[in-house]
């Protein structure tokens, strides 16, 4: 999942929200350097990335993308499972998509000082392009991959992201709208066992 997916899923603790939202910035051991709150976020993260990655529906994204995109399919999934989540928000969310887009930025703004620096550095163009409200819309899910292509070390091809999102559509749809119940699922039982 990805950054949108990764911060409602954090439910209401403000600290494993930033860990959660943190986590592909904090590499191995470094998880043991945060307080316990956020070092819990940082661990439900790696946990719902190893449940995302290993779920049928997911692989069956996946699969549509791999022979043109290879390891690079999995972050697009992750993307468009956002683009859903975003477009269906009161499906699953009590609250306003910018209300609560809005309450993330700030919780990350009030932990400034503890962000790894690649976080900070990204949060200087989330924030202002409002890339959390804004995956509710192809341009936006468009503009993110774009900027993802421009900064990867190959040839990733996810600049054309958008066209196989469009191409498949309903099936992208309907395989996350199976998956994302489960997933949430799984995410109320690990919540309450990590320690």
């Amino acid at each position: 999942m990805n950054y949108l997916a990764h911060a409602f899923l954090s439910g209401a603790d403000k600290q494993i929200l930033v860990g959660n939202f943190i986590a592909d910035a904090v590499k191995g051991k470094a998880v043991d350097n945060y307080p316990d709150e956020i070092r819990r976020g940082i661990i439900l993260h790696r946990f719902i990335d190893e449940y995302t990655d290993h779920h049928a529906m997911h692989r069956a994204s996946r699969s549509k993308l791999t022979s043109r995109y290879r390891h690079y399919a999995g972050v697009l999934v992750d993307i468009y499972y956002d683009h859903y989540l975003a477009k269906n928000w009161q499906q699953y969310a009590e609250i306003s998509l910018d209300k609560f887009t809005t309450g993330v930025y700030q919780t990350l703004t009030g932990y400034q000082d503890i962000l790894p620096e690649k976080i900070q550095y990204m949060l200087k163009y989330m924030v202002p392009q409002n890339w959390l409200l804004n995956y509710a819309h192809l341009s936006g899910i468009e503009r993110v991959l774009k900027g993802m292509a421009n900064r990867a070390k190959f040839d990733s091809q996810m600049q054309h992201g958008v066209e196989d999102l469009e191409l498949n559509y309903t099936d992208f749809e309907e395989e996350f709208t199976m998956f994302f119940p489960d997933l949430q699922q799984f995410v109320d039982k690990k919540i309450q066992s990590i320690i």
